[in-house]
């Protein structure tokens, strides 16, 4: 059976070609659509995952880490009292617009604490030492930034809200889900620059849990003490930032459309292919069931031929995949593709190819032996 199976197969290598090309299209598709969406979903949460804060005290409904309200920064105070906390710092998010050597503007999220290097916030320093941010007007910028700000190296100067700024080092990875260049500077000069929305008020309040405390204890007293904020674990202010944009931007409706192509594309492929080969071939089908074979027997011809053309497509279209890595990473992009999300498309790439064999099946499963004998 599986010899026939092949033969049938490869009896066409140009259809075959194009069954295997056509499978490969639809797992590229859904494997980069997939990726493409991790991706800027990791973007969101960067400073998040990476920062050292176990708890993130928030303004009532925040919506994600980008979009900070304020509220006064003394509040800290209630929050370094709390036992189980070992430390406790304000964090202060805003948009600032960056004025650039070409007369241009170019906006900007700026991070701004005492400490930045406590929190890891950059935490990955390419060049500098997070320590000149207390010095006076001195910044980090994300090497990212290039892309959209021009080139700079440390030392060079950058306007921000008209007012002068050395770049005292640069970091990498820093990335918002917008793809806005990200910066740190000192948390009392970002107040300066903008004393009507941040005088003596901050955004966030990250909090470093003493070892063996009980992060829902600390949390639930925060709570308590600070009624009109939100508090919330390091995985639960992730989530929530990732569900911000899902919900408001559309991504989630974008990769799902996506995914639906190519797995409609792949099924109508191969489908077709089968079916086509299929009718070519009828009175080998035909020969089987005369020899004794069962609709089973003839099942396991297609399903082997649809199993044929979904491993082959899988691995082309994994490759493809991969490939478009470099290129996307160049467009300040990422392509994140999880294993279990390969394993996942792995399997329904053989379903659906299988499920795709039944159009034939059909077809064939009444097939009267007799053909075999006719002219």
């Amino acid at each position: 059976m599986v010899d026939l199976a092949l033969k049938i197969l490869l009896h066409d290598k140009l259809r075959f070609t194009i069954t295997v090309a056509g499978v490969a299209f639809a797992v590229a598709l859904v494997l980069s659509q997939i990726g493409l969406f991790f991706g800027l979903l990791d973007n969101s949460t960067l400073t998040i995952r990476h920062g050292r804060a176990d708890l993130w005290v928030t303004s009532k409904a925040t919506p994600n880490v980008d979009f900070a309200h304020q509220f006064p920064e003394t509040y800290v105070d209630r929050v370094r009292s709390v036992p189980g906390v070992e430390r406790a710092d304000n964090l202060i998010v805003t948009f600032m617009n960056i004025q650039l050597p070409t007369g241009a503007e170019e906006g900007g999220v700026f991070y701004a604490m005492e400490d930045p290097a406590a929190w890891d916030l950059p935490w990955k320093v390419k060049s500098g030492d997070l320590g000149d941010l207390r010095r006076g007007d001195y910044l980090f910028m994300d090497e990212s930034a290039k892309r959209r700000l021009g080139d700079f190296q440390v030392g060079d100067y950058r306007e921000v809200q008209h007012q002068r700024f050395q770049i005292a080092g640069m970091s990498e990875e820093a990335k918002s889900f917008t793809t806005t260049p990200v910066s740190f500077i000192d948390f009392r000069r970002a107040q300066a620059m903008n004393p009507d929305l941040l005088r003596g008020r901050t955004s966030y309040i990250l909090v470093k849990l003493a070892p063996g405390a009980d992060a829902n204890a600390v949390k639930a007293e925060i709570q308590r003490r600070l009624p009109f904020n939100d508090v919330y674990t390091k995985n639960e202010w992730a989530s929530k930032s990732e569900a911000y944009w899902i919900k408001n931007t559309g991504i989630g409706l974008n990769a799902f459309l996506a995914v639906f192509l190519g797995v409609l594309v792949g099924v109508v492929v191969v489908a077709q292919t089968l079916y086509t080969s299929t009718m070519e071939h009828i009175k080998e089908f035909g020969t089987v069931k005369a020899i004794g074979g069962t609709n089973a027997d003839i099942y396991r011809i297609l399903a082997r031929q649809a199993s044929i053309a979904a491993a082959l497509g899988f691995v082309v279209g994994l490759g493809l995949a991969f490939a478009q890595k470099p290129a996307i990473e160049a467009m300040a992009l990422k392509l994140i593709i999880p294993g279990s999300t390969i394993a996942v498309v792995c399997v329904g790439t053989f379903v659906l190819c299988l499920a795709s064999a039944m159009v034939s099946f059909r077809k064939v499963a009444g097939l009267d032996p007799g053909i075999v004998f006719r002219s």
